[in-house]
């Protein structure tokens, strides 16, 4: 799952995760007709958020990690289907690795074929901050999706996700359900906690819950981003606790088999907030026939935004609505709570 920089760090938050961050790069009208667009394209096959007027012919190389996990399918979805809204746009797209030499190699690949911009999402931003650097003394400009690199000087612009903020929501979420409830309960399913994205959303989930000193966190299990662990450590959680009142799940991946395992221990005496986005997440909340009750977004959106930022440094555009000429240094987009009050709006977005 995807890695963000501290949300102390610089940044711009924008509106919604439902709409794809480039809708800030509006310049000009779309060529898309008007119309509801089919609810299972990528981020609902958007129209260009960005001047979509045909400039200066643009080669965009895409480099991100395997697509083993829906939300790295649906960044590889989101940013072809943009791509292909504009004409003047060419991407080459990589096979993916999570090896970090082999995505280095296919990096490196892109840069001698002189593309005009990259987009990079790193299998590990730390270990991919040299290329970066690299492409940027090379001349061609970097947008670092999601998952930091270790140095500014190795990206022209950073967009990606609010970990912090993820768990910041889900924890007010839950905490205004439960704040008149004295001696409430909750447990928390978190991802990797190798990963600073994890250690990231913990801590939002805790300060948010500082502010509701009638809740208590009681337990907390680490998974692995999969249907397999996800179902494993919600028994296991399950069979410890017997007695709570909410369930913070970090990832809908993972929350497949959380669900399976609530399912199967019988149990629907608390709710459950996910997080990503998936769409069977979503459909469950519009059902609203289990305790999953909510997900905070983590928009897979981002990369449809990036081959929009992509385009408009190589074109030399600036950014639609700001003051500014140019494109932001640092984007980060704002994870938005799903619930069934607000489901239809953000299901089109839905990953699967």
């Amino acid at each position: 799952m995807p890695q963000s920089p501290v949300p102390s760090r610089r940044g711009i938050l924008l509106g919604t995760a439902a709409v794809s961050a480039g809708a800030v790069l509006t310049a000009c009208t779309s060529n898309e007709p008007a119309g509801k667009k089919p609810a299972n394209s990528p981020a609902n096959d958007p129209a260009p958020a960005a001047d979509d007027r045909p400039g200066k012919a643009v080669t965009i190389g895409f480099a991100g990690p395997q697509a083993d996990h829906g939300w790295l399918n649906a960044i590889n979805d989101n940013a072809r289907a943009r791509a292909k809204k504009y004409s003047d746009v060419t991407l080459e797209i990589t096979e993916g690795s999570n090896d970090t030499a082999a995505q280095i190699g296919q990096i490196q690949t892109l840069i001698n074929k002189k593309v005009d911009v990259l987009v990079i999402l790193p299998a590990d931003g730390k270990a991919l901050t040299q290329i970066g650097l690299q492409a940027m003394r090379a001349g061609i400009p970097v947008i670092n999706l999601d998952r930091v690199f270790a140095s500014p000087q190795a990206y022209r612009c950073w967009i990606g996700g609010d970990n912090y903020g993820m768990g910041l929501n889900a924890g007010r979420y839950i905490g205004e359900h439960l704040k008149n409830k004295t001696g409430a309960k909750v447990i928390e399913l978190a991802g990797v906690d190798s990963l600073e994205l994890t250690r990231q959303r913990t801590k939002g989930f805790d300060d948010a819950l500082k502010n509701y000193p009638n809740i208590t966190k009681v337990a907390r299990q680490a998974a692995d981003f999969t249907v397999e662990s996800g179902q494993a450590k919600t028994a296991q959680l399950l069979q410890a606790q017997s007695d709570f009142d909410a369930f913070w799940n970090h990832d809908d991946d993972q929350g497949v088999g959380a669900l399976r395992a609530i399912a199967q221990a019988g149990r629907d005496d608390f709710l459950m907030v996910g997080g990503a986005g998936a769409k069977s997440a979503m459909d469950a909340i519009k059902a609203d026939d289990s305790v999953l009750k909510a997900t905070v977004l983590y928009p897979p959106t981002m990369s449809a935004s990036a081959i929009d930022i992509a385009r408009a440094v190589a074109q030399g555009k600036g950014v639609g609505g700001l003051a500014e000429l140019e494109i932001p240094a640092t984007i980060t987009l704002y994870s938005a709570v799903v619930t069934k009050d607000n489901v239809d709006q953000y299901l089109p977005t839905g990953f699967s």
